[in-house]
């Protein structure tokens, strides 16, 4: 199975409500975390694969990219909206 396919399944699992970072998601794949942002960027489908919940392991938000455009607020948002401790 290919790297970006097992990704967007780890992050599929990601609960509403909770995050994981993206070194947790590289660890469970074996990958590198800048591997997964780099792939979570390319996202087309944030309904289904709800790359929001990923975050930095400093506990920032870390990058959010929806249409081709930085939309770090929008990812603040609708982790908020979720009831995720932020």
């Amino acid at each position: 199975m290919e790297i970006k396919k097992k990704i967007f399944i780890e992050v599929c699992k990601i609960k509403r409500g909770k995050t994981k970072t993206y070194k947790e998601i590289a660890k469970a794949v074996k990958t590198s975390p800048r591997a997964v942002a780099r792939i979570l960027s390319q996202n087309l489908n944030p309904i289904k694969i709800p790359c929001h919940r990923v975050i930095r392991s400093d506990g920032k938000i870390g990058g959010y990219t929806f249409k081709g455009k930085r939309k770090d607020k929008m990812k603040i948002k609708l982790l908020r909206k979720e009831g995720a401790k932020i």
